[in-house]
């Protein structure tokens, strides 16, 4: 950032408008947040602690459920806690680099999620296609280096993105009308031209989910074609079954991600706070549901939570007595 406009923003604060015309309903608004918050909070938790004390989900997929439940995490405390400030104490004003920091943790954890899914559909295509190679492929060194691969990726992609960003001049009003500092509405407040870093924005988000949604589709189609190559429809369904939660999650998070991209862009004559309603909830609901679909869908993990709840409540008995 140049040093004329550096001494533009020291000072500068942005303000938060939470849901615009529906200020006088944060406090009820703020109800369902909370509750996908702290639900986030203890799904994922829970589901870290049971692959970390379980040894018999030391295993790739397991790992990429893990790495899953730490961007989840970070997603959303990212997030929300500045949300149910706005919601709760009126606390609207958030620093210049506050809220570029916010939107780098959005950003660069929605891409990593995306090469972690990406990854996870490369681990169903060799467990289903390739069974036999699956633990030379896929070692635990490997899918660590997977996640980190994703991480270093959508770290170095953001980056030059966020550099773009804070080297405009915002000297237009301060208010941005969402519950956090969204791309478009933070963009939308700069006195200079944006074209090169909403360039760069659109190259980014073609290349990275055009990639790796290309890539996951090609995988579950060659995972398809093998699976009706089965003689036995037990094999069938019970092959089918362990993708039924990575391809629940997939569509979340990419439909979803998609509907609320292009909600901020083009309103569709939708009111405002419909348009920021959805953006929130893209932003909580996801990571509240993936630790129950990985729950409720594969078996491992749902015996491993029930097995880890009765060691705590045995834990607690003893101590009682």
């Amino acid at each position: 950032m140049s040093t004329a406009n550096r001494s533009n923003t020291d000072s500068l604060a942005f303000l938060l408008t939470g849901i615009p015309g529906l200020e006088a309903l944060h406090m009820w608004i703020s109800i369902p947040f909370c509750f996908t918050y702290i639900m986030t909070l203890l799904g994922n938790s829970m589901v870290l602690l049971t692959v970390r004390l379980d040894k018999s989900l030391h295993e790739p997929m397991y790992y990429f459920i893990s790495m899953l439940a730490v961007i989840d995490l970070t997603f959303s405390t990212a997030v929300v806690p500045k949300m149910l400030c706005v919601f709760w104490l009126d606390s609207r004003e958030i620093g210049f680099e506050a809220c570029f920091v916010q939107m780098f943790f959005i950003h660069t954890f929605t891409a990593v999620e995306s090469g972690v899914l990406l990854a996870m559909s490369f681990d169903r295509y060799v467990a289903i296609c390739n069974p036999l190679r699956y633990t030379t492929i896929l070692t635990s060194s490997r899918t660590i280096q997977l996640g980190l691969l994703s991480l270093a990726r959508g770290v170095g992609v953001m980056t030059p993105l966020m550099w773009l960003l804070t080297s405009l001049p915002y000297c237009k009003t301060r208010v941005i009308p969402h519950s956090y500092c969204e791309h478009m509405a933070v963009v939308e407040l700069a006195c200079a031209d944006p074209s090169v870093s909403d360039l760069y924005s659109l190259i980014v988000a073609t290349l990275l989910v055009g990639t790796d949604s290309v890539f996951i589709t090609f995988s579950y189609g060659m995972i398809l074609r093998s699976v009706m190559r089965l003689t036995s429809q037990e094999a069938r369904l019970k092959a089918l079954s362990t993708c039924g939660s990575h391809v629940s999650i997939i569509l979340l998070f990419y439909i979803g991600g998609l509907l609320s991209m292009y909600l901020q862009m083009f309103s569709f004559g939708l009111a405002p706070h419909v348009q920021v309603l959805v953006a929130d909830f893209y932003l909580t609901v996801p990571p509240m549901l993936n630790p129950l679909i990985y729950g409720i869908k594969i078996k491992q993990i749902q015996e491993g939570i029930f097995k880890l709840l009765r060691q705590l409540a045995g834990l607690s008995v003893s101590q009682a007595d």
